[in-house]
């Protein structure tokens, strides 16, 4: 899934003068894997640009009704923006998640607990399950990490839902972009090591 995604990326994007821009994690996996050609040359692209290019809209809490659509710009501000708009969530796709197979990732304040909730589907088979839920238990940073994962068979994807402040690297004053960022990293792990198991 992962490693076939990044190789379809890699031969669509690489440019004529055997160039392509990578963020880390990708470049990583592609040397680690053997997935760039001959003489292809990597240039390292910095994180902060990784959702310029993202669709990102607030919703609310209660009725999902749409708040408004965002430019990137609402990703510098502080995570606790979530936390003083208790009644909004967030969601941004990317075509980073979507190499992920992650349709859309949204952010929230929970009320109750006071944590940063972090939703999406993950398109994986339910064969997976074991995995999945084992690399979830290991990756979380506190032992009592609570997760949700739930196969939807309707749209063969599951659906996980986690606290940010267990994925290690969390710190309470991220930005939103940091916040983002952090949990792309955190799936990227995630996704790989749920393939490798396999």
């Amino acid at each position: 899934m992962l490693k076939k995604n990044l190789e379809n990326y890699i031969s669509e994007t690489v440019k004529e003068e055997n160039v392509i821009e990578l963020f880390q994690e990708e470049k990583e996996y592609a040397e680690k894997n053997h997935l760039l050609g001959e003489g292809i040359i990597i240039k390292e692209r910095s994180e902060d640009t990784r959702f310029v290019t993202a669709y990102i809209e607030r919703g609310d809490k209660e009725t999902e009704e749409f708040l408004g659509e965002e430019s990137p710009a609402f990703l510098n501000q502080s995570i606790d923006y979530f936390k003083k708009n208790k009644n909004e969530f967030m969601y941004l796709e990317s075509e980073w998640f979507g190499l992920l197979r992650v349709d859309a990732v949204s952010f929230e304040a929970d009320d109750v607990f006071g944590t940063y909730d972090v939703m999406l589907g993950l398109k994986l088979q339910k064969k997976y399950e074991a995995a999945l839920k084992n690399q979830l238990k290991t990756s979380l940073k506190e032992e009592e990490a609570k997760f949700d994962v739930m196969f939807d068979a309707n749209e063969g994807l599951w659906n996980v839902n986690f606290a940010l402040n267990d994925v290690a690297g969390y710190k309470e004053d991220m930005t939103i972009q940091q916040a983002y960022s952090l949990i792309y990293r955190f799936l990227f792990s995630l996704v790989e090591a749920v393939e490798n198991a396999e």
